[in-house]
């Protein structure tokens, strides 16, 4: 058997009294997780849902979330995390795309998941209410975890749709399993470890980084449903947090609320052993930064919601490359393809290819999609990567991002990282804008630091110093904030760059 939630039922039978869910005051310990999860999948039987079967999950970081996730694995069905902030339609779109049996979630989603449901004529309801807890009470707990094969789908995660509509990645029991296990491995992960949830759980890297590799060693996930920096610092030195996941922003507003705080390097976080980033390039700048506020390594890996999420990894106790997403994990194939599809030369930029257990088997009811997206077997990301001598792989860029100027070749990430380097800088985002000479201009949007100054002027002239004359940004606009995704990542699509 290789169903997923077969983790939790084996940690709850060794250590029953361990905390597994902390949000503040709230602790769940294993035995109660367990054993909610095993009402939740009576329920869901009760209800009519059968193994295969799509359970929509709208639930942000709360122990309801863990609940209802394994509740759904444990009856056979296929959990379908979506954030929940969306609006009717866009519900409407994903949970009928997979024809979702119901819609699990919470009261302040309630209203735009019912809305949806109703449409589609399916249920919806609110795990956090009175009457929901009184129903599980009244059920009998399902003791067996259904059987699964490592080909089962688990979970079905709809991307952010970036280039189109979302599409439902396919993620089996096997996709999961092999990957979170080798998290688990490679961070070392122990009982003894608190995790930091900030990452949310609708989203693959902290689905399987942090709940799932928790779930497997009996740690502990402390939880923050929403992202505020200053909170996160509290929360870091109250739970004595000992692994830190998030994406770049989440580094860099660290960094701010621990400056504004005057406890960089201090305030209760000695406790990390180190810091995992992903979702998105991290600027070494920042990271470097991190390093030396918080005293522990930050170690970047890559991956995506397609390979369940981990691709490549950075080594925690080996040589380490500030900017570079390390290797291949175990069992991982990673290769750099050109456009016809053939291997580029060590040192030359490719397109980022995965073949490995944890690479999906295909989209949900979308053979154009797997078509362009396989090559013999191989996953193209549509990232853009070079290796070094040593075998360490380095994303250059999305290959959709890439900015052609004059025939020239500009990646967006390198200029970042230019901007990241002035002191004055908070975030940056670089893209190309349609240009009637150029074919595109290269144009970046800045926020700057709090109570410092700068003009745009001294931005151009800061890359300008630095880099070949057609790649620095003859565009520069400051901006209080940059758009943002919901785990955190910068939205290029959303900027509104002024010509």
């Amino acid at each position: 058997m290789t169903n997923l939630a077969r983790n939790l039922a084996e940690t709850a039978a060794a250590s029953p009294d361990s905390p597994a869910i902390r949000l503040d005051d709230a602790v769940l310990d294993y035995r109660s997780l367990d054993d909610r999860s095993a009402r939740v999948a009576a329920w869901l039987a009760a209800q009519g849902v059968e193994p295969g079967d799509r359970v929509a999950i709208m639930l942000p970081n709360i122990p309801h979330f863990a609940v209802v996730y394994y509740g759904v694995l444990r009856a056979g069905a296929v959990a379908v995390p979506m954030n929940p902030l969306l609006k009717s339609g866009e519900i409407v779109y994903s949970a009928g795309d997979c024809a979702a049996r119901t819609i699990l979630t919470w009261g302040m989603s309630l209203p735009e998941a019912a809305k949806a449901a109703a449409e589609l004529g399916i249920g919806c309801t609110d795990v956090t209410a009175e009457d929901f807890g009184a129903a599980l009470a009244a059920v009998e707990r399902q003791t067996e975890v259904v059987e699964r094969s490592a080909d089962d789908l688990a979970v079905l995660l709809y991307t952010s749709g970036t280039t189109g509509r979302p599409k439902g990645a396919r993620l089996t029991h096997g996709n999961l399993g092999s990957n979170t296990a080798t998290v688990v491995r490679m961070l070392g992960m122990t009982a003894s470890d608190t995790v930091f949830g900030g990452l949310p759980f609708f989203h693959v890297f902290g689905q399987t980084c942090g709940l799932n590799a928790a779930v497997q060693t009996g740690a502990c996930v402390t939880l923050l449903p929403r992202f505020d920096a200053a909170r996160a610092l509290e929360i870091l030195a109250r739970d004595r947090v000992t692994i830190m996941e998030g994406v770049p922003t989440m580094f860099v507003g660290l960094l701010a609320a621990a400056e504004a705080a005057g406890t960089a390097g201090a305030g209760g976080t000695e406790g990390i052993r180190f810091a995992v980033t992903g979702g998105s390039a991290m600027p070494v700048e920042v990271l470097h930064r991190f390093e030396a506020a918080f005293d522990c390594p930050v170690v970047e890996g890559y991956g995506l919601s397609e390979t369940a999420p981990v691709v490549t990894f950075g080594a925690l106790d080996g040589p380490r490359k500030p900017g570079s997403i390390g290797t291949p994990i175990e069992g991982v194939q990673v290769r750099l393809l050109d456009d016809a599809g053939q291997d580029v030369p060590e040192g030359e930029v490719g397109e980022l290819s995965v073949r490995g257990p944890n690479v999906m088997p295909g989209y949900w009811n979308r053979p154009e999609a797997d078509e362009a997206a396989f090559t013999d077997g191989w996953f193209r990301t549509g990232d853009l990567a070079r290796r070094d001598e040593d075998g360490f792989y380095f994303v250059v860029d999305r290959k959709k991002d890439m900015v052609i100027r004059g025939g020239y070749n500009v990646y967006p990430r390198e200029i970042e990282e230019i901007l990241y380097e002035h002191p004055a800088v908070a975030e940056a985002a670089v893209v190309g804008v349609p240009h009637e000479v150029h074919g595109e201009e290269i144009a970046a949007v800045v926020t700057p630091k709090p109570g410092t100054e700068v003009t745009t002027d001294e931005l151009r002239e800061f890359v300008k110093a630095r880099v070949a004359p057609y790649k620095y940004p003859r565009i520069v606009q400051l901006v209080e904030a940059l758009p943002k995704g919901p785990t955190g990542k910068i939205l290029k699509r959303s900027l509104s760059v002024e010509v």
